[in-house]
């Protein structure tokens, strides 16, 4: 919570760049002089940017209906429509990063038409060059989308970590549900060797003892002599069911656990049976989702629960595990029953929502621009791109829920 005011605070000196769609300071020749820097410009009859010079002005628009985004731009002369054919168009995109994209223009019968799709994101600095009647016009602005520029200290206050997307292995995860068990090793019965009575008794239940321990003593029915009863385990009494004057018999006398002794139990269905093998990985889970650690498959068990038809799979878990699961406690496990290596990943904790996207935040030094992503395969940990990104970018790994909120803070749209 700290961190997260210190980044938000931050951010209040931050000069942050604009909304798609808002223009820059002029350029070569002028803007209009209603074009605020709020990102109010003049807009033309299509609702696109009009941009002029002198008596003539074309009217810049990205054209998505049904399509992949296009330029379509109008020509004008003292606010009329002019001849496509007569004008000679080129624009330029410069994106974060320094990759450019330029766009020629073919007539249309009413406007003139970009070759090429026009990418997400629409975040660029636009040049743009109009050639009619022998003059020569330049425009330039910036129409920025789903980026901002954040101080580097201001980042690093606000958790901000980033790293640089490639290859990954992406595992085929099957999610299944089960328990934590003691094992069997981590189990036992203490029972009396000869039948008599018990004259002294030690063992308490909760107690901790260690093997060998005298937990109970006996005497004998036959020889009238005493014999200690020990500890087998080391462990915690888990059960009592005995007292001082009872006599001995087939039932054990104490159940001792060892809670470090831990195995999750997990149900498989038949369609997954086959799927399932010794060794795999296993990302397991409390339901609560506060504890979680990696283990493996330790065993697979032949035979099917005739009401459920289910097998039980056994996963392994570390002594360390006892601090977070107890045995009981209801457990999700994703079993990697297959993996692939992928040229491309992110994290998937990077991934965020933006529009109707999901987007991880590119980093370009102190600015941060979304990146519509085309997903693969999917993973807890890793998340495959088949889209959108181009390998070795750096990208927001942590913090980038700041990154969104501060991005929709300033208020940039999908605007052109």
């Amino acid at each position: 919570m700290t961190r997260s005011l210190i980044f938000a605070g931050s951010l209040l000196a931050v000069a942050l760049l604009a909304g798609c769609g808002e223009p820059s300071k002029t350029n070569e020749t002028s803007e209009p002089a209603a074009a605020s820097a709020a990102a109010d410009y003049e807009r033309g009859p299509h609702r696109g940017r009009m941009l002029r010079d002198g008596d003539f002005a074309v009217e810049v628009t990205i054209f998505e209906d049904g399509v992949d985004p296009e330029f379509h731009v109008y020509a004008y002369r003292n606010d009329k429509p002019v001849a496509p054919g007569d004008v000679q168009l080129s624009i330029e995109l410069a994106r974060l990063g320094g990759k450019v994209d330029r766009f020629a223009f073919t007539p249309q019968e009413a406007y003139l038409r970009g070759g090429g799709v026009v990418i997400e994101p629409h975040s660029f600095d636009v040049k743009v060059r109009a050639v009619e009647g022998g003059r020569t016009h330049n425009w330039s602005y910036a129409s920025y989308e789903g980026r901002t520029t954040i101080a580097a200290q201001a980042a690093q206050a606000g958790g901000v970590r980033s790293e640089r997307a490639g290859p990954a292995t992406v595992a085929e995860l099957i999610d299944m549900a089960g328990r934590i068990e003691i094992t069997p090793e981590g189990k036992a019965d203490v029972r009396a060797r000869l039948p008599g009575q018990i004259l002294w008794i030690t063992g308490q239940l909760g107690q901790a003892v260690q093997r060998g321990q005298t937990l109970l003593r006996v005497e004998s029915s036959h020889s009238l002599q005493t014999y200690a009863v020990t500890a087998p385990i080391s462990g915690i009494i888990i059960e009592k069911n005995v007292n001082v004057g009872d006599t001995t018999g087939d039932r054990a006398l104490f159940v001792i656990a060892d809670p470090t002794k831990l195995h999750a139990e997990f149900f498989v269905y038949p369609r997954d049976a086959e799927r399932v093998r010794v060794g795999q990985r296993v990302s397991l889970r409390s339901l609560s989702g506060e504890a979680k650690l990696e283990a493996e498959v330790e065993a697979v068990l032949p035979t099917a629960d005739l009401a459920s038809q289910t097998l039980m799979a056994r996963v392994h878990l570390p002594a360390s595990a006892a601090r977070m699961f107890r045995p009981g406690m209801g457990v999700e496990g994703a079993f990697a029953v297959a993996s692939a290596n992928v040229p491309l990943a992110v994290r998937t904790k990077a991934i965020q929502r933006f529009r109707d996207f999901e987007v991880v935040y590119a980093k370009v030094g102190n600015s941060y621009e979304v990146r519509m992503l085309e997903i693969g395969r999917r993973t807890p940990e890793w998340t495959e791109v088949l889209g959108g990104l181009e390998p070795g970018t750096e990208y927001v790994t942590d913090g980038a829920f700041l990154i969104r909120a501060d991005i929709e803070k300033s208020g940039a749209s999908h605007d052109h």
